[in-house]
């Protein structure tokens, strides 16, 4: 049994074959896909999803690239929401330092709003740290929040160990298949068994074999048979 912790199957990609995606993923053994919001409309969608498949489960967030899109509106709806047993996490959230369409002020803000938010409805929390990964950890420590994933994890050993102190998880997906993600398959190796969760981050992301390729959970078998092998 394997779980897609972070499967973006909301997004316009899957419009046209979400039922066969969905399928295929379960014929290969992934039996839960946990889809994560990127704003309001994004975390709605994938709470319909969640309802209308038996098989997902939802997050809701805004992702810091849409972070000025946060509101005091949207995060009462989100209080709201967040009761719904098939929601299970505030996410996706965090720091972006990459792309940058919003500002850090207007990130930060978003983001300890949200740990806030996600300490009073009592979820954990799903954390996007691109080039951002000292400034979100000192955010995370300062607010408290305990139940961490850090998605898509691409740090080096001593921010893993930094995490493993404090219980966080890491999230692990295509990029540990990359012949160049030396570094990564370093951390796989050593992370403790209780803090590490496997993701796609679908439709981003694909596995070695499939570079170039709308990535999808049916490929999440990749990723764990990397982790399998390096962990041996």
């Amino acid at each position: 049994m394997l779980i897609d912790t972070h499967a973006h199957l909301d997004f316009h990609k899957f419009d046209k074959d979400r039922d066969q995606v969905i399928k295929r993923a379960l014929s290969v053994g992934v039996t839960k896909m946990i889809c994560p919001g990127c704003d309001f409309e994004s975390s709605m969608k994938c709470v319909g999803l969640a309802h209308k498949y038996d098989c997902i489960e939802a997050m809701i967030g805004v992702h810091p690239s849409d972070a000025d899109k946060w509101s005091s509106e949207v995060a009462s709806k989100f209080f709201v929401q967040a009761k719904d047993p098939k929601v299970v996490g505030i996410g996706e959230i965090g720091l972006d330092y990459h792309h940058m369409r919003v500002s850090e002020e207007v990130q930060e803000k978003a983001f300890r709003e949200q740990l806030e938010l996600a300490k009073q409805v009592g979820l954990p929390v799903c954390v996007h740290a691109r080039e951002s990964a000292r400034d979100v950890y000192d955010i995370l420590v300062e607010s408290g929040v305990e139940r961490v994933t850090l998605h898509c994890f691409n740090e080096d050993l001593e921010f893993a160990e930094m995490a493993w102190k404090r219980g966080w998880i890491l999230g692990f997906g295509g990029t540990v298949t990359y012949p160049q993600n030396e570094e990564l398959r370093k951390v796989v190796a050593k992370t403790p068994e209780n803090l590490f969760v496997l993701e796609t981050d679908c439709p981003f992301l694909p596995p070695q074999s499939h570079r170039g390729e709308r990535n999808e959970p049916a490929y999440l078998v990749e990723v764990a048979d990397e982790v399998r092998r390096i962990r041996r």
